[in-house]
């Protein structure tokens, strides 16, 4: 059965000099400052559409490493991993870099790498950031 996790941005004004906020709806954690300042300049408290992906890539990759080890027979006793996102106004999301460092006793460094790289392939986010098909609905209010 398939679960939907949905949040919405409210924005007012251009781009370079409006403003908005993105809320995490599914959760109810919070809503969240954005702006375009915030995405290409300094992020000054304030989130960015790049931050939100590094968050969704690292925990996505980090459950699938833990899955992927657990059923190897090795579970990890941590995993600590981070996601940069580049962005370049005017070209895009240009790369995304994960990093792992993990504690997993009885496992040589060949075979974590190898784990790692089958959990970078197998995550759902690097298979959505890769060639998911995204469907619009747009009307005016």
């Amino acid at each position: 059965m398939a679960t939907t996790r949905n949040a919405s941005t409210h924005w007012e004004g251009t781009l370079f000099e409006g403003a908005g906020k993105v809320t995490l709806e599914s959760s109810g954690i919070g809503t969240y400052d954005v702006s375009w300042a915030s995405r290409a300049e300094d992020a000054n408290g304030k989130t960015s559409p790049e931050e939100l992906i590094a968050a969704a890539h690292s925990s996505c990759f980090s459950m699938a490493l833990s899955n992927g080890l657990a059923k190897a027979g090795t579970p990890a006793t941590s995993l600590d991993t981070s996601a940069a996102v580049d962005f370049v106004p005017g070209t895009g999301i240009t790369e995304i870099r994960l990093t792992v460092k993990a504690v997993v006793p009885g496992m040589s460094e060949e075979d974590f790498v190898a784990a790692a790289e089958g959990a970078k392939v197998g995550c759902p986010v690097s298979q959505a950031l890769a060639a998911v098909p995204i469907k619009l609905e747009a009307s005016l209010a």
